[in-house]
């Protein structure tokens, strides 16, 4: 199995040994960030899910192998306890989302991808084999031009606007209805908001992009941020981006002509990616 996750969802992809696709499933969120117990109960519902739709029994987890690409493992405490919680699985092996996307985008080559959802990353495989990854320092610090970005930048404007220090419009009013039109309920709606809260707000930013300047304008940073990332994934050495993600379709208008040129679309996804990891694993065993 190979495994997709990141701070909205879970997305897996059931093989055969042989490498023929059987079923694909989904769950919750899988970042880590959002905790690792929870994390493993999206991958199990996932799981479950392509099963049923393959019509196959799972068999015990000990002949099952699965690659997961999770957002957060980074951080080596975090994945250190997921790996201790493990319920079985007979293979295991865990990496970034970045890193399967990129694995998953250029089919194993050396290439680029900028992955843009609920988080955002930048990731290099060079042609040496060696690795780069910028930007994904999480949220609420890093993650430019991400879904939750879009959100939080989208509610510090709104905190303007309800203090008198930015004039209202199309954007705050859409907002408001989300979130509340009062410094009180604002407050409780950030008391219980997390990074998966503030990216669900990414879509009314995307949508009154032509009636709100201030939307138009956070777009538009979201861009040039892109091609930041582009650019210091690029420097070492030339090569083919992928532009990734739930986000890559609806930014991409956004990015500096100059690169989007260079783009191409992702030959597969982060789970097909994750199951690259346990393909390889397997080749190395036998």
């Amino acid at each position: 199995a190979g495994v997709d996750g990141g701070g909205t969802g879970t997305r897996v992809v059931l093989n055969t040994p042989d490498g023929r696709e059987l079923a694909r499933g989904a769950g919750g969120p899988g970042g880590l960030a959002l905790g690792r117990a929870e994390a493993w109960q999206s991958v199990m519902t996932a799981l479950t899910q392509a099963f049923d739709v393959a019509g196959i029994v799972m068999p015990p987890l000990q002949q099952i192998g699965i690659g997961l690409g999770l957002a957060g493992v980074t951080v080596t405490a975090w994945r250190e306890e997921f790996l201790q919680l493990n319920p079985g699985f007979g293979l295991l092996i865990v990496e970034s989302d970045a890193y399967t996307t990129l694995l998953g985008a250029h089919c194993g080559e050396a290439g680029a991808v900028i992955a843009l959802g609920t988080g955002s990353v930048g990731e290099a495989l060079y042609s040496d084999g060696s690795r780069l990854e910028v930007g994904g320092w999480g949220f609420p610090i890093g993650d430019e031009a991400s879904g939750a970005w879009l959100g939080w930048q989208a509610v510090n404007y709104l905190q303007r606007v309800l203090d008198g220090r930015q004039p209202a419009e199309a954007l705050s009013e859409a907002l408001a209805q989300q979130t509340g039109d009062t410094r009180e309920a604002l407050f409780a709606w950030m008391g219980a908001a997390n990074q998966t809260r503030y990216a669900s707000l990414a879509p009314t930013v995307i949508r009154l992009a032509e009636q709100s300047a201030v939307a138009r304008s956070l777009l538009q940073q979201a861009g040039q941020d892109v091609a930041q990332m582009a650019a210091a994934l690029t420097t070492r050495e030339s090569l083919n981006i992928a532009l990734c993600g739930g986000l890559a379709g609806v930014l991409k208008p956004y990015i500096p002509q100059s690169l989007q040129q260079h783009l191409q679309e992702p030959q597969a996804d982060s789970a097909t990616g994750a199951m690259l990891l346990v393909k390889r694993q397997v080749r190395n065993l036998q």
